[in-house]
């Protein structure tokens, strides 16, 4: 509520200072006086209030169904895969055939859940995405059933805030849901979603601080009027690459899918869920990605205006009617192409390059880039050109990115002072187990020298095997005999290699035989022939 108050403010004190400075300047909107009373939503009956929600709601139901066969169609085509090609023509009824299936599947609820908030933490994600979007407008007016009425449920003096403290909200639902689970693997991924939402935020709402000065106003139809001549996009681009970056970890979405990744957290928060509830986290996320995808389209893209070039080829009438629609819904769709291209190309990130870049990098930027826009905004209230304007705006940016340079040549030189003390220390303790040493080389025996020692072994272990095979009766006697000499064979010369380790593996049973043989005394089996044995 504070928050709501102080753009209030922000807006009324607006309005009191420009006392017209900016209609004579036409790069930066003049603010339009927004009441209590917004034009074009007092007037209108309640029935077609009522049809403008249900039109909202259907538009938010088909775009999710829409979204999950486009990314997986999307994602298939950039690993060379066909995609979801069964259920309708084309495969596009998949998304509706899972929306069903999920709906009638049995549902498992831990025996350890807190059940009323196990209960309630999906609704928590899923309701606050809904609400966020009747401030968005779809085009301009238009005739329903005799009544003409603007395509948006509603307009707020601070409507963008609106979307802002709806998708500030859905953090409770997961929060709430990894913590009435009664499993550590939800309650790791709530903890996460709490801490990346809470940091993505701030960078989030510090990007649109720029467009509300830029536009003059918080109300999502007025920043729509500012951008007939030039998108917000272009001399705001800063602005929208952080919003851009922000709100890919704003909605759980990769490479950020940090609260539900599969390979630590198993599914994150909703790893206990099942059957409708579980589809209901699958339509928040899905709406959520939708609904910033408008909210850019809002702020950076003109909305529901067509793009640059069609009015000068066909005039005014591809902005009234019905035909924005088609440009704000295509809008919408090229931004969810670049949550899927994302999530097809960049690996998950880890946890605390993730931190770091949303707390390091992006709210500093955001800081000097609202200041920059500060300093453009008053000029141009005061009357300055942009010959002076715009180049004392590149001096402050010059300077905090001198700044910046500086201090991270000093955190670098301390970084490597820090390593080498770190080295020396490690070199300085003695090993804590034998090593060998660096230059250690192993001697290697030539192929023709293997080649030699297997053909030897080979040839030697099926005589001894087959001595064994054909005098078993002797071959026992000569192991009990142990007063009598045996005659053995000649010890093979000092000059015959040792086996090698890499003889072939047909060979080895064969020198497990040899071995074996050896191990009993051995004699010439013509000089047992006809001669009576000791023990007869």
């Amino acid at each position: 509520m504070s928050v709501m108050l102080s753009a209030g403010s922000f807006a009324a004190a607006r309005l009191l200072t420009d006392n017209g400075s900016a209609a004579s300047n036409p790069a930066v909107a003049t603010p339009v006086p927004v009441g209590p009373d917004v034009p074009g939503f007092t007037s209108e009956p309640f029935w077609l209030i009522v049809i403008k929600v249900l039109m909202v709601f259907a538009f938010l139901v088909v775009m999710t169904l829409f979204a999950i066969v486009f990314e997986r169609k999307v994602v298939g085509r950039m690993q060379n895969r066909i995609g979801p090609n069964r259920v309708g023509p084309w495969g596009t009824l998949q998304s509706l055939a899972d929306g069903i299936k999920l709906a009638f599947k049995e549902e498992i609820i831990p025996v350890l859940a807190d059940k009323p908030v196990y209960f309630i933490a999906p609704i928590l994600s899923a309701v606050p995405a809904f609400v966020a979007f009747c401030v968005i407008p779809f085009g301009p007016q238009v005739s329903m059933f005799g009544h003409r009425t603007m395509l948006q449920l509603t307009d707020l003096p601070v409507g963008v805030l609106v979307v802002f403290a709806c998708s500030s909200l859905g953090v409770y639902g997961i929060v709430l849901s990894g913590w009435a689970s009664g499993s550590n693997y939800p309650l790791l991924g709530g903890l996460r979603s709490a801490a990346q939402m809470i940091s993505y935020e701030i960078g989030m709402g510090l990007s649109l601080v720029a467009v509300f000065m830029w536009s003059g106003t918080m109300s999502t139809s007025e920043i729509v009027s500012s951008q007939t001549r030039l998108w917000h996009g272009i001399p705001l681009f800063v602005s929208f690459a952080i919003y851009a970056v922000s709100v890919v970890g704003e909605t759980n979405r990769a490479p950020f899918d940090l609260p539900e990744a599969e390979s630590e957290l198993v599914g994150g928060f909703h790893t206990e869920y099942s059957s409708f509830k579980f589809a209901m986290f699958f339509l928040a996320e899905y709406i959520n990605m939708v609904t910033v995808s408008a909210l850019a389209t809002t702020l950076f893209f003109g909305g529901w205006r067509a793009p640059f070039g069609m009015v000068f080829l066909f005039g005014d009438g591809v902005n009234t009617g019905w035909l924005p629609v088609l440009w704000f819904v295509g809008k919408i769709i090229v931004c969810l192409f670049v949550f899927v291209w994302l999530r097809g190309t960049l690996p998950r990130m880890r946890y605390d390059q993730f931190m770091h870049m949303g707390w390091k990098i992006l709210i500093p930027i955001n800081l000097v880039w609202i200041i920059a826009i500060t300093i453009v905004r008053v000029f141009r209230d005061l009357g300055k050109s942009w010959l002076v304007t715009l180049p004392v705006a590149a001096i402050w940016i010059l300077f905090c990115l001198l700044v910046v340079a500086i201090a991270a040549q000093a955190s670098l030189e301390k970084r490597e002072v820090r390593d080498a003390e770190e080295e020396a220390y490690e070199e300085s303790l003695p090993p804590a187990f034998p090593t060998p040493p660096m230059d250690l080389v192993v001697p290697q025996t030539s192929s023709q020298t293997r080649n030699r020692q297997a053909a030897l072994v080979g040839a030697q272990a099926p005589a001894e095997a087959e001595q064994l095979v054909e005098y078993p009766a002797a071959a026992a006697q000569q192991v009990t005999q142990s007063a009598a000499p045996p005659v053995t064979q000649p010890a093979p010369p000092v000059t015959q290699p040792a086996p090698s380790v890499t003889q072939p593996a047909a060979a080895k049973p064969a020198v497990k035989k040899a071995v074996k043989s050896r191990r009993a005394p051995k004699t010439n089996p013509s000089d047992t022939e006809g001669k009576p044995s000791d023990n007869n």
